[in-house]
């Protein structure tokens, strides 16, 4: 009967969560285009870009691995607060010129805007390459996370590899046919229970527990203190020194991150990214709850060990809630699936669809042929997680343990090509090859962190030193290799509310 209950709720959600995707589309017709398509027609007001981007940021890790890491090591998972906040910052700057650049060249991808920059298509597609290995293993990780909140609100009734399947569908459904706006109006649905069934939570689970806050908390100074302080329980080597340099480098990752990207680039105005940004950190506050949920659960669920922890907030939920709360709950953790595994889906096929597709003969100057083509990657790239999910689950895990420190490395190739004219082409990918490989040996050799420090923090200081050295010392660009002029960077005669950056290329 539980089972029956809990996956009614659920089935019902997907539903409305797919006409939500087709409802996003009407009256706009299918002859859009790409821009239309990826970036929404870069019309998305303040509170779609807030929604989307909180969407993107607010994952299943939010309700399955910040428990998980709560309930392991307990402080050193405050590193996500950290870097979100310091990145929306750093986005209040970077986001308009972003914008403003792509706008003004018709840009809709990352990889457009290096290839762009640096004056060469092949870099475009290079980049859309190595984004899309960086990519996959999230999308794999949120199917993953979803099958497994799918297959626990069933009581296990749906198997792991059913609810695999299902993710995959819904998501790809949604997203070929509506795009980043189907993403931006199942982002308000999200949201809204994200934040109802989290703050519900974040009072029920101490009352029913510990019968409040103090005595929760208490518990855990006399019998756990080593889960409030770094390095955290269980020497896992977090320490302080890694926590500074994992916030400082993800923080800078995530304002290049394609997928931020995306949202940036489907803001109506500089203004709405100027307001997102200052708006998002207050989303940051729900991510204590699952923290906090993680280190109760060491107390009501001891000895769940290696991917079982992940799961620490669920068994909360499963044995002390009725079945459609249960389901309700489900459905927020599902929803912090799909969203941010459409926008990944949704990016790839834009960045294959315009940077590698786009550039052949019979693709180049038609974006609806483009739009073609970047809805059929976003059904392999989704294809291929999935199949990577049933077949080797391990090989995209490996992947993303490189996945964001790997991005770190293009953060000088396009945040300091954008404002420093004189970073060549060979000194951008020169510093991308030294500080890939270097993340790649650290990492693949779990020196990680190295010396107290994240690996990809040292590997992002190799990479700007390399590139330049190699852009000042050098072989000098010729005519044809040199950067775009000051002129073509910035947005010309800005409308209203469209405040022109500084800064030159």
């Amino acid at each position: 009967m539980n089972a029956t209950v809990a996956t009614s709720v659920f089935a019902g959600f997907m539903v409305l969560t797919v006409a939500l995707g087709l409802l996003a589309v009407r009256g706009r017709g299918a002859g859009g285009g790409l821009a239309e398509w990826s970036v929404g027609g870069r019309s998305l007001g303040t509170v779609f870009i807030w929604v989307l981007m909180a969407g993107e940021g607010y994952t299943s890790f939010s309700y399955l691995g910040a428990a998980g890491w709560g309930y392991n090591y307990g402080a050193p998972v405050l590193y996500v607060i950290a870097y979100m906040s310091c990145g929306y910052a750093i986005g209040y700057v970077v986001g308009p010129t972003l914008w403003s650049y792509a706008r003004e060249h018709g840009l809709v991808t990352i990889t457009d805007m290096v290839a762009h920059r640096y004056n060469r298509s092949w870099l475009g597609t290079l980049v859309a390459i190595l984004a899309t290995v960086c990519l996959l293993p999230y999308i794999q990780l949120q199917i993953t996370g979803m099958g497994v909140v799918v297959s626990t609100i069933s009581y296990g009734a749906i198997s792991l590899n059913w609810a695999y399947f299902i993710a995959f569908a819904v998501t790809t459904g949604f997203v070929v046919v509506s795009g980043l706006r189907g993403s931006a109006w199942v982002s308000v649905l999200k949201d809204v229970l994200v934040i109802g069934t989290l703050g519900f939570l974040a009072i029920y689970v101490p009352l029913h527990y510990f019968d409040g806050y103090g005595p929760f908390l208490d518990q855990v100074v006399a019998e756990k203190p080593e889960w409030l302080t770094f390095t955290g329980h269980g020497g896992s080597g977090l320490g302080g020194g890694w926590f500074v340099t994992t916030s400082f480098l993800n923080s800078l990752t995530v304002v290049i991150f394609p997928t931020t990207v995306a949202g940036y680039l489907g803001a109506r105005n500089a203004d709405a990214l100027r307001r997102n940004a200052m708006l998002l950190p207050f989303y940051n506050v729900l991510l204590f709850v699952p923290m906090l949920l993680g280190m109760a659960a060491v107390f009501v669920v001891p000895g769940l060990t290696g991917a079982g922890s992940n799961l620490a907030l669920f068994k909360l939920v499963v044995d002390s809630l009725p079945a459609w709360a249960v389901g309700l709950i489900g459905v927020a953790a599902a929803l912090s699936s799909i969203v941010p595994m459409a926008v990944f889906m949704l990016v790839i096929g834009t960045m294959w669809g315009k940077s590698v597709l786009g550039v052949m003969p019979r693709l180049a100057g038609r974006p609806d042929r483009q739009k073609t083509g970047a809805q059929v990657v976003v059904v392999v790239a989704g294809a291929l997680a999935l199949l990577l999910t049933y077949t080797a689950p391990n090989t995209l895990v490996r992947l993303s343990l490189i996945s964001y420190e790997g991005m770190a490395q293009l953060v000088p190739m396009i945040l300091l090509g954008l404002v420093w004219r004189k970073l060549t082409l060979w000194g951008a990918m020169s510093g991308l090859v030294a500080g890939g490989a270097l993340v790649c040996a650290l990492v693949f050799t779990e020196h990680d962190p190295v010396w107290g420090v994240n690996a990809g923090a040292l590997a992002l200081a190799v990479n700007v030193l390399v590139a330049l050295a190699v852009s000042w010392w050098g072989p000098r660009p010729r005519p044809e290799d040199a950067a775009r002029p000051d002129s073509e960077v910035l947005a010309k005669d800005p409308g209203p509310g469209e405040a022109v950056v500084s800064g030159t290329v």
